[in-house]
């Protein structure tokens, strides 16, 4: 979702860059799209084995998120990203089933699935943070989005933006399109296992109805 169907990875790398510094946590903007896709509880804990030299309690997992959400639900509302609709119009059309599968947990961003994409997505097809008991890069959440279509891996194609969205997709074994929306180097996400790295969803719009 975030770098894919929105252009909402700059607000949320700017919210943890800037909230984190009020609990003597620092990151930097670069490293919040390294760690995008992971569980928020999974970004504190790396942080705070980083400073502190331990894992966060459960306290102090929801006090640190909750400040880094509501810094972000202060920041203009995302837009969908160029190409998004595009690339959904394609998958539809080859009759593809549509499954969201995103560590995200704004609900902010969930609620504007249907204003910006409708008819594309439904709650039975959905993998979310709350969803999965590990995040992004373990598997789980492309196995419970598999499960949800019920598909087998070779029957699935991924796109992500992320180097631990491929990660989990790959770990899946299923064949991942990586759109390189953000900062990161194409090199990162071909290192992390993409099968194919392109510049935006206007190009995944492109190959998916190559595929006709």
């Amino acid at each position: 979702m975030d770098g894919v169907l929105f252009d909402s990875m700059p607000n949320h790398a700017y919210a943890w860059s800037h909230a984190m510094t009020q609990f003597g946590l620092e990151m930097t903007a670069y490293e919040a799209y390294l760690h995008e896709g992971r569980t928020g509880s999974g970004t504190v804990n790396i942080l705070a084995q980083r400073y502190w030299g331990r894992d966060a309690t459960a306290e102090e997992i929801e006090r640190i998120y909750a400040a880094k959400a509501a810094l972000f639900n202060t920041l203009p509302e995302p837009k969908p990203m160029p190409g998004a609709l595009e690339a959904l119009t394609a998958a539809k059309n080859l009759g593809c089933k549509i499954v969201l599968v995103t560590g995200s947990g704004q609900a902010k961003l969930l609620e504007s699935l249907e204003q910006h994409y409708p008819g594309f997505f439904c709650e039975e097809l959905m993998v979310t943070g709350f969803d999965v008991k590990r995040g992004k890069p373990d598997p789980e959440p492309y196995l419970m989005g598999l499960q949800k279509a019920e598909v087998k891996a070779g029957e699935a194609v991924v796109v992500e933006n992320a180097p631990l969205g491929v990660e989990s997709a790959k770990g899946a074994g299923i064949f991942t399109i990586a759109a390189n929306t953000g900062p990161l180097e194409d090199s990162i996400l071909k290192e992390a296992g993409a099968d194919i790295v392109v510049p935006g969803l206007k190009e995944v719009a492109d190959l998916l109805n190559g595929m006709k």
